[in-house]
């Protein structure tokens, strides 16, 4: 356990695009951490930003440093497991950008390396801290909807020309089922639990394209249907909730806007931080229409309550039990998608009570 009366020093592996535009500002954000060093091979464009941050080129020279408490991975997709490994022996707790590993085997192999080594392995599924979903969460919560019987979950972007990147070149850990497929499966994991089966579509649909840019899978839980769905190629037009039950209906048309905020500057704590004008529509089925205004975002809650697991005040919160159902859903989408057939996932029962059943 960590001294409580000392800040956790972090160090932060990978300044891309998560590292700079999502890692670095929050942990900044949070009182009791203090981001030391930044694992990068361009220590220009890091310290243009952190001037007072130490830069090295390799993370090793990191995980050995008595230093640092804490390490966050925010590498390519196909490093994160064994930087996490590395990290884990070297005595550091550690956070991992989602996905939390390429396979299941991965995630299981980390997950028992955690406990072996009693450290916090906690997985970096910010959107739980969105505002778009905290309102859909409350209203189904609070009874609003009745029992929910279908459940839509939309991150559509409309990026038509593909870029030359990582996330966007054939390899492993690329495409957009990577990418935003853990954050729509662990959303609906923290609703429903985890599914009966899943039956998913991939696809390819831009010029030039080498990577999955379409996506779309069905949870199916009993008579229950949950569809999550990402695109590059949508210009407008869809919601980014829609939640259908037995006393009415709740859509929320557009996206939490902290990514957007985060990519203008605006850091945690500033002046309209987290706040959403985007009403939450709720429907009751009688021709009547009720505005909700969404709670505040937050997304340095989860770096907040990663810090108090670290120090022994409170829960790790994403665990790796629970970045293991995800994985599997991810997988069982795949498998699904290219056998054509609705599977499930595979998880002992020990793996699915990591998500009780809602």
């Amino acid at each position: 356990m960590h001294d409580s009366s000392a800040p956790l020093r972090v160090a932060l592996v990978g300044y891309g695009f998560a590292g700079k535009t999502f890692h670095a500002p929050l942990i900044g954000s949070v009182p009791g951490l203090v981001l030391g060093t930044v694992v990068s091979r361009d220590a220009g464009k890091v310290h243009a930003d952190l001037p007072g941050v130490d830069v090295v080129a390799d993370a090793a020279a990191a995980f050995a440093d008595p230093r640092l408490d804490a390490v966050v991975i925010a590498s390519p997709n196909d490093t994160h497991a064994p930087l996490a490994r590395a990290a884990l022996e070297a005595g550091k707790h550690v956070v991992v950008d989602k996905p939390f590993a390429l396979d299941l085997a991965q995630a299981r192999g980390l997950a028992a390396l955690a406990e072996r080594e009693q450290r916090v392995l906690s997985v970096f599924q910010n959107r739980r801290w969105d505002s778009d979903f905290l309102g859909v969460r409350q209203l189904m919560e609070a009874g609003r909807l009745g029992r929910v019987t279908h459940f839509e979950s939309h991150i559509d972007r409309f990026r038509p020309q593909v870029r030359a990147r990582w996330r966007e070149r054939a390899g492993a850990g690329s495409g957009l089922w990577y990418d935003l497929g853990p954050h729509l499966v662990d959303q609906a994991l923290c609703l429903f639990g985890v599914p009966d089966r899943v039956l998913a579509s991939l696809a390819t649909q831009r010029d030039g394209g080498e990577v999955t840019d379409w996506a779309h899978a069905v949870l199916e839980y009993g008579e229950r249907r949950v569809i999550l769905h990402a695109s590059t190629l949508v210009a407008g037009g869809t919601p980014r909730f829609i939640v259908h039950g037995t006393q009415g209906s709740v859509v929320k048309p557009e996206i939490d806007p902290q990514e957007t905020q985060l990519l203008a500057g605006m850091r945690p704590g500033d002046a309209g931080w987290g706040e959403d004008a985007d009403d939450l529509l709720l429907y009751d089925g009688n021709g009547n229409i009720q505005r909700l205004a969404p709670p505040r975002g937050d997304q340095g809650r989860y770096y907040a309550a990663f810090r108090d697991a670290v120090q022994g005040h409170g829960s790790n919160p994403v665990t790796p039990g629970q970045a293991i159902a995800v994985m599997a859903v991810i997988e069982a989408a795949m498998v699904s998608a290219a056998q054509g057939r609705a599977v499930a996932p595979e998880l002992d029962a020990a793996e699915r009570d990591a998500w009780p059943g809602r």
